[in-house]
């Protein structure tokens, strides 16, 4: 499957994973359009991405929006759908995550992470989703997480949103499928991203011991398998053997995971007393 020439819109494209996969497009061919919240991050990441085009008549489209805003993130694709055409793929990487005790977090922390991890994507698919059906063509990612696989200490508000858009994926796939359009959701391990960076500054110790082995992948590789799993048309998108098996198995290992995590969060108390 070949890029060349695709438009592909990208949510949260600014940083991380989103920016990632805008490179890796521009220098297939395509042309990309971001979709950030911050002016200053969002025209770096333009620039940089226009550094890495195949060719100079690609267009890069950088536009301000909150995802969590209906009227904003829906009248910025309409913006991107006259200015570069149809999309050929609509890519939801905007998330945020903010852990630690539930007990603790603000009610605000979980709306605003539901409305931009789960209403987010939502709004996007419904503005992207008239130009695709009409060319009966084109692929829809979602970007969910390990987190959206099995509910984690620390995690609260995160995991449910991220559970929202398995389920958001699962039923949307059918219906999708008879106009040729492809949807995949897409687990990514954790990644070294400014997300990240971010999330470690509020952890819980007990989350920061139960996460301690997971390997961190790079948002370059992780970019590389969604990637591949477009071409193969995957639904599921699993980079790595961890998250392959924890999609596979999830609620087989339930048990033993929440065993384990049940062990940290004990550690974790002794150390805190």
């Amino acid at each position: 499957m070949s890029f060349e020439r695709h438009h592909a819109i990208i949510t949260g494209g600014s940083s991380g994973i989103g920016k990632a996969l805008a490179l890796k497009l521009a220098r297939a061919g395509a042309h990309v359009t971001l979709i950030a919240r911050t002016p200053s991050t969002l025209e770096a990441a333009r620039a940089e991405i226009e550094l890495a085009r195949k060719g100079v008549e690609q267009r890069v489209l950088a536009l301000t929006a909150d995802v969590a805003r209906a009227d904003r993130v829906m009248a910025a694709i309409e913006t991107a759908i006259a200015q570069l055409g149809p999309p050929d793929m609509l890519v939801t990487s905007a998330g945020i995550a903010h852990p630690g005790h539930f007990r603790e977090l603000p009610l605000s922390v979980f709306e605003q992470t539901m409305a931009t991890n789960y209403f987010g994507s939502l709004y996007s698919i419904r503005a992207a989703l008239p130009a695709m059906e009409a060319r009966r063509k084109g692929s829809i990612v979602l970007i969910s997480s390990g987190a959206g696989l099995v509910g984690l200490y620390g995690y609260t508000p995160y995991s449910p949103s991220k559970f929202a858009l398995r389920g958001l994926a699962e039923s949307l796939r059918g219906e999708l499928k008879p106009y040729g359009i492809h949807l995949a959701i897409v687990y990514p391990p954790d990644t070294d991203t400014p997300q990240l960076q971010a999330e470690n500054l509020t952890k819980p110790l007990a989350t920061q011991m139960i996460t301690a082995t997971a390997k961190t992948w790079t948002a370059d590789a992780v970019a590389d398998a969604i990637l591949r799993g477009v071409r193969q048309k995957a639904f599921a998108i699993t980079p790595g053997l961890e998250m392959s098996l924890l999609a596979k198995l999830h609620s087989a290992i339930a048990p033993g995971f929440q065993w384990y995590c049940d062990r940290m969060v004990a550690k974790a108390t002794k150390r805190e007393q």
